[in-house]
């Protein structure tokens, strides 16, 4: 069985509506204009094709009412938010706002169920193999987990009919294991230049790639080391998106999360196409994340 990840929700959320300068609410003709802009962005970026946010922003003007730059930056957000609820890339330069309304999560899965050319540029990216970027001084490829977030939605509109994606293309990069394997020797190099920094030559030298030498069986991919010679055994997740994108666990990798709780750290490997970065989560899977039952095995009763 695979589980959603999405971290646990703490934050106390304070709702801010962006873009009601002249209180007037989005729309449909506005909403439609601003994912089509987005989704060309998107797939712009997908596709490594240089785009510029002022140019997107200067075209959707005309069409919009007196929106502000702010308020349009802002719907961007909200847009990433509805791409990750419908297990699609998004641009990892508009952080997902998730206090967006019903009808924009309706226009964005309408306007992607049309699209065959979106769906042509994802897939053709989640299967991409990928090698791991130079990287001048690894260490500053360390970062926070992403913040706490909970997920506010205003419905103040009708929903339109919901036409769901036939691919989730987050769960099929997820199993990208040409990806997944760079991405775990990048982490491997990652501890290895921890330890060196920390005067601990000798484990740097015995950090071990699990997921290679025993398999996939063991619960982890990388055996690596705390300053003081504990060992720490690292789970490796990686994306070519943001930080805030969902992952995919096993049963097997949450049970040894839970048993070896002390010892256990997932590291999110993301923005893995450009200039890789990664955060660390230590403990039990279900302490530091919120999980989503994403498949189960059945048998006939």
């Amino acid at each position: 069985m695979l589980i959603g990840i999405r971290l646990q929700d703490h934050a106390i959320i304070s709702i801010i509506f962006f873009g009601s300068e002249n209180h007037l609410p989005w729309s449909v003709q506005e909403v439609e204009a601003v994912v089509a802009s987005y989704l060309e962005m998107l797939a712009a970026e997908l596709t490594e094709v240089a785009y510029s946010k002022a140019v997107a922003r200067r075209r959707l003007a005309p069409l919009l009412r007196d929106r502000s730059n702010g308020a349009i930056e802002f719907k961007f957000c909200n847009i990433s938010a509805v791409l990750i609820e419908l297990s699609f890339p998004y641009i990892s330069g508009y952080k997902p706002r998730w206090n967006y309304q019903r009808l924009l999560f309706d226009v964005v899965a309408q306007q992607l169920a049309i699209n065959r050319n979106m769906h042509q540029v994802a897939e053709r990216d989640v299967e991409s193999s990928i090698v791991i970027p130079a990287v001048e001084d690894i260490l500053r490829a360390w970062s926070d987990p992403p913040s706490q977030r909970g997920k506010v939605r205003k419905i103040a509109e009708p929903s339109r009919p919901y036409i769901p994606l036939p691919v989730n293309y987050l769960e099929r990069e997820a199993r990208n294991r040409a990806m997944g394997l760079e991405g775990e020797k990048f982490v491997i190099k990652f501890e290895q230049a921890r330890l060196i920094r920390d005067g601990r030559d000798d484990l740097a030298g015995n950090v071990e790639h699990i997921a290679e030498t025993k398999g996939d069986g063991e619960g982890f991919d990388v055996l690596s080391f705390d300053r003081s010679g504990r060992e720490r055994l690292i789970e490796v997740k990686t994306t070519k998106y943001g930080k805030e994108t969902p992952f995919y666990v096993s049963r097997n990798e949450l049970v040894v999360s839970e048993e070896q709780a002390k010892q256990y750290f997932l590291y999110r490997v993301y923005e893995f196409r450009k200039m890789p970065k990664l955060f660390g989560l230590k403990g039990a899977l279900s302490s530091t994340c919120m999980l989503d039952a994403a498949s189960y095995v059945a048998r006939v009763a």
